[in-house]
Order: structure tokens, then C-alpha cells, then sequence
């Protein structure tokens, strides 16, 4: 017998954008360290994706009447106890479904083939020799190159599959059933290093799943925003304004949203970087004629940090402080019923909010919960279907300045997790210089769009110098500059040593205190980018 919690949840719909009904092709995910990458090569062709998990209900498979499934490659072996699988009868819904690494070893093995651990494991680039032209591999030349990342393998085929490619290693690299419309791929079409994964992936959207490529930001936005005055009608928003690019573009799509019925409060804590007050206030108010409240709450913010070393400590202290702040000021603002905040896609992933099946909560976002639940308000979050990058394609669509819509990403407790140890304002003053010189010196020699993140770091330690004739004894510097798509991983940027020999040399010379620079090379993981 169905118990009524089961019942309830083979029936909740899929979250989904306005205008997407019938282009949409869902992601299987099993746990993939390139799941979001797949998708948003899916919305980069033109088509929407939407990530679900492995016990996702045929039924909500079937109301969001998909194009297409694609199964995501993840980490396990399918003959583990308790590995992760999709529903069997997910081939009846008629629609073709392609499967990527252990997604294509998922499908093989309910449509009866046997995957067994591989004698000869394949990572890394491989020749890929196609035998099989005919759909999925339509105009992929004969010889090419694939990337691979698998210990399993299809070992065993039954007669009613095709083998499409193979390696020397890897008899079955792509295969296709003969009556049911599943495809898999042992190697990696959505990464880089695959050259023609693209045209694959391309095949299988539009002349296999027959996607008509209409997913467009401009559609998007204007299918968002009819939602939103839909769901506003005559009351007001207040938006927590922060100057970055997630809060900003919110702002921008909300202003020409419901206009007048806007309010952004920007809170001014004191740990922001130089001119930001300014540059958000001309910004808004300015460019856009915002009804925006800026709040000095300076006084407050660095009280509540003083004699705090420990990060954690402070990130709660400033969190605390900031709801005292927002609920203090939007108490000033009548008839306010919503609040609108910049959550993305990875947020309500890495939350475990709106994903079917069995998601893990890996962390706690201070977007997704928290604020509006302390204030009493209804949530809007139209950025909650976008990755960071559709974001900032959906910044330049509203008009917001390319600089404000390119820049890096800011902490939400902002340089009191730049200074690393107590936060004093000489400190504050210190590292904000600091960080304006290296910003200034990355935008002049044209990297700033080449990094993904690039900040100073004062740290809790004085070193021992020589200036003029005299032994000094101050404070060192770190530059921290990170190359990342997804900030989920990362990579030190290799900064030309003349840029950082003149960032250093400006530094030193022109921010009294500081005697000493150092680069950090550390990736994410282990290291994390931020420092605190």
C-alpha cells in the first residue's frame, strides 16, 4: 500500500522556468564532478536543462514532458550493493536518453548487458575510433580523440545493442539500442578535452531528440518577469542589495519588473572594498532611479568583531548583526510582502532544495533559508534556474554595466575574512589599499576577465624588512588569484612575473605597513580560495 508521503512525492512537480514546457531535457545525476558542467552545455546549445536525482518519479519524468534524459557519469560501480540506478521503465517513456560514463553502464545494465571491472582503466585523453556513423556520432571524424575517466566497463553486449565506437581498451566506447532510443558513451562529450563533444552532444539534442535550440536569456527574462508581477500584483519587494553581481542583477530585473513597487536596502558594514558604497549608489540610484536605502551600520558591524580571531565566529557575529540591520530597516518600509534575493542553481543544488530524489544537503547557503524566514516575508528568487554565467548573460541583457555585471565574486562578510586574525579599521584601511593596487594593476595588463577571483590577504604576521637605511618590521600581503568556471574547483592563475613584480612593488611602496608580498599557488581542493 502507498503511504500518503509516498503519494505526495510521486506527484510534486519538477521546478521549471515559464516558456520551457517541451524543450526541457533533464540530467540524471549519480553523482558527477562534471554534472553541472553537462547541463549548462545543454542550455549553452540552446536548450533547457534541469538536474534531477536518482529516485526522481517516472511521474514527474512525465510532466515535464521531456525532449530527452541524459544519465550523468558519477563514482560508483553498478554492481555495488546500493549503487545508485534510475526507474527501468524510464525507457517506455518513449523519448531517447542518452547515457555518459556510469550513466551509459546504469542503461546498459537494465537493458541486460554486463559491465565488469576493466583489465586496462582509462583516464585521461584516448583514440577514439568510430565505427558507427550514422546518428550519434553523425560527422565525428573516423579518428578522433576522447576524454575518459572510468575503471568499469561494458564488458559483455547483448545482441540487441550496436557498438558505435571503441578504443583499444574499450571495445564499447558508444553504443545504441536497436529498438529502444537509449545511446551511451563511455567517455566525456561534455568536457573540453573531448574535441568534437560538442557535435555530439549537438546530434543527440536536435537530430535525435528533435530540440528546436529556442532556450534564449531574452525569453527567459521576459517569461520571469511576467511571473513576477504575476505573483507581486499591487504589493511591494525589498531587496538586500549588495553590489554584487547575483543581488544586482535581481535588482535590475525586479526594477523593470514592478518599478516603483521596489525597495533595495543596502547595507554599508564597513568591511567593503574602496568606493563600493559609491559605485552601488550612483549604480542604482543614478542609473537606474532605485528607491535605494543605504544603511551605516559601520559602528555596529565592528563592535560585534572586536577581539574575534576565529572565521567561523565571525561569519556568525556578521550574520547576526546583518538580520538585526535588514529586519531594522525594512521595518521602515509599509506594505512589504516579498523579499528578493540572488539565489542560483548551484545554491539549490548544494542545499538539497528543490532537487527530486535523494539529494545531499552538502552545505547550507545564506540564500536559501535563514533571512526570510526571520523577517516573516515571501521569497523571490528569479535567478534559482541559472548557473552564474547565464546570470551575468542575463546582467548584460537588463543593461547593467559590463563592470558590474563581469566583477569578481565578494564574500558576504566581506575583508573581515580578508584580515586574517582580529578586524581593527587600520587593518581595514591596510587591505583595501592593498587590494585596490592589485585590482588596478590585473584590470591594466587586461586579466581581470581572464580570473575568475583576484584579492589581497593581510595576514596575522609581521616580517622583517629593509626600507632606506632602516630595519623595519611589518605586515605582509597575500595576492590571491584563482582561474575557475564553477568556483567548485580551482586553479591558481599563472600571473605574469612582471605584473606581480609591479603589483608588489606598488604595494610595498605605496601602503605604509606593509614590508612584504607573497603569491599564493594553492588549488581548490584542498585549499579553499577564500582564506577564512
Amino acid at each position: 500500500m502507498t503511504s500518503a508521503t509516498e503519494s505526495k512525492q510521486a506527484v510534486q512537480p519538477l521546478e521549471l522556468p515559464a516558456g520551457v514546457a517541451g524543450q526541457v531535457v533533464p540530467i540524471i545525476d549519480f553523482g558527477s564532478q562534471y554534472v553541472q558542467l553537462i547541463a549548462r552545455r545543454i542550455r549553452e546549445a540552446g536548450v533547457y536543462s534541469v538536474l534531477v536525482g536518482p529516485g526522481v518519479k517516472l511521474e514527474q519524468l512525465k510532466a515535464l514532458s521531456p525532449r530527452g534524459i541524459i544519465l550523468s557519469g558519477g563514482p560508483s560501480s553498478v554492481y555495488d550493493d546500493n549503487a545508485p540506478t534510475c526507474d527501468p521503465r524510464l525507457f517506455e517513456l518513449g523519448v531517447p536518453v542518452l547515457g555518459i560514463c556510469y550513466g551509459m553502464q546504469v542503461g546498459c545494465t537494465l537493458l541486460g548487458a554486463k559491465v565488469k571491472n576493466a583489465q586496462a582503466r582509462e583516464y585521461g585523453g584516448v583514440r577514439l575510433n568510430i565505427t558507427d556513423t550514422c546518428d550519434l556520432l553523425n560527422g565525428v571524424p573516423a579518428n578522433t580523440t576522447a576524454w575518459m575517466s572510468h575503471g568499469d566497463q561494458v564488458q559483455q553486449l547483448p545482441d540487441d545493442f550496436l557498438s558505435l565506437a571503441a578504443t583499444g581498451t574499450c571495445p564499447y566506447a558508444a553504443v545504441r539500442h536497436k529498438t529502444k532510443p537509449f545511446f551511451g558513451v563511455q567517455f566525456h562529450p561534455e568536457v573540453t578535452h573531448t574535441p568534437h563533444g560538442a557535435d555530439i552532444l549537438g546530434n543527440f539534442l536536435f537530430n535525435i531528440c528533435r530540440c528546436d535550440g529556442s532556450w534564449r536569456m531574452a525569453n527567459y527574462l521576459d517569461s520571469e518577469i511576467a511571473r513576477i508581477r504575476q505573483t507581486v500584483g499591487d504589493k511591494r519587494v525589498i531587496c538586500g542589495l549588495s553590489g554584487g553581481v547575483d543581488s544586482s542583477v535581481v535588482a535590475a530585473m525586479l526594477n523593470r519588473a514592478v518599478g516603483k513597487q521596489l525597495t533595495c536596502i543596502f547595507v554599508d558594514n564597513g568591511l567593503l572594498r574602496k568606493g563600493e558604497r559609491d559605485f552601488v549608489e550612483k549604480t542604482f540610484k543614478g542609473h537606474f532611479g532605485l528607491d535605494l536605502r543605504v544603511v551605516d551600520a559601520a559602528d555596529e558591524f565592528l563592535s560585534d568583531l572586536k577581539g574575534v580571531t576565529d572565521p567561523q565566529e565571525k561569519r556568525t557575529r556578521i550574520g547576526h548583526r546583518f538580520i538585526d540591520v535588514f529586519k531594522q530597516a525594512s521595518a521602515n518600509i509599509d506594505g512589504a510582502n516579498f523579499l528578493a534575493q540572488g539565489t542560483l542553481y548551484p545554491d539549490v543544488i548544494e542545499s538539497g532544495h528543490g532537487y527530486a530524489g535523494e539529494a545531499a544537503n552538502i552545505k547550507l547557503h545564506h540564500n536559501v533559508g535563514g533571512l526570510p524566514a526571520e523577517l516573516g516575508f515571501d521569497l523571490i528568487e528569479p535567478l534559482r534556474n541559472l548557473f552564474k554565467d547565464e546570470a551575468r548573460k542575463l546582467g548584460e541583457v537588463l543593461g547593467l554595466p559590463k563592470q558590474m555585471v563581469w566583477r569578481h565574486p565578494f564574500p558576504g562578510p566581506g575583508l573581515a575574512v580578508r584580515v586574517l586574525g582580529e578586524v581593527t579599521p587600520e587593518q581595514l584601511d591596510l587591505v583595501r589599499d592593498a587590494d585596490e593596487i592589485l585590482l588596478e594593476e590585473i584590470v591594466a595588463n587586461n586579466l581581470y576577465r581572464q580570473t575568475a577571483q583576484v584579492f589581497a590577504v593581510l595576514l596575522p604576521v609581521k616580517a622583517v624588512g629593509v626600507m632606506g637605511d632602516g630595519r623595519t618590521h611589518e605586515q605582509v600581503i597575500a595576492i590571491r588569484a584563482v582561474e575557475s568556471r564553477d568556483f567548485m574547483t580551482a586553479d591558481w592563475a599563472r600571473i605574469p612575473y612582471d605584473v606581480l613584480a609591479t603589483i608588489s612593488n606598488r604595494i610595498i611602496n605605496e601602503v605604509r605597513g606593509v614590508n612584504r608580498v607573497v603569491y599564493d599557488i594553492s588549488s581548490k581542493p584542498p585549499a579553499t580560495i577564500e582564506w577564512e
